[in-house]
């Protein structure tokens, strides 16, 4: 018999694309209440509904729901992507703020909420292209 954690994937135990959405826009609606968020929500345009997009894309395809990235942009190359901005540890630390907020009021589930912060924080690790001040 398979269990809950072989049967689905992230994206399905995350509720789809629906629970995708909230996800992304939860994490783009904290970074616009907290302060604690300033730095990295200055690094974004006024408008955040194309980062918002651009985030479900991506969650989409990483979580193991449609590669919606992929097929719009092609390959996410983060960190290239990233390369323009410059992303200190203050920076990481803002944004897995801001997920980890949206992640604890999103996922009931510890052991799953928890797996997914270790590895967005690997990935935000990853983005850090600048020494810190």
């Amino acid at each position: 018999m398979k269990t809950r954690e072989t049967e689905h994937t992230p994206y399905e135990r995350l509720g789809g694309a629906a629970g995708i959405q909230r996800l992304a826009h939860r994490f783009y609606a904290l970074m616009d209440e907290l302060p604690e968020a300033y730095s990295v929500r200055r690094m974004h345009p006024e408008d955040l509904k194309g980062s918002e997009e651009n985030l479900f894309d991506f969650l989409s395809g990483w979580f193991g729901g449609p590669s919606l990235f992929i097929e719009k942009k092609g390959h996410p190359r983060l960190r290239m992507r990233h390369s323009p901005y410059a992303v200190g540890l203050a920076q990481r630390d803002e944004w897995m703020l801001c997920m980890t907020q949206a992640l604890t009021e999103q996922v009931a589930d510890e052991a799953f909420r928890s797996k997914l912060i270790d590895t967005f924080a690997q990935m935000a690790d990853h983005m850090v292209n600048r020494a810190s001040h």
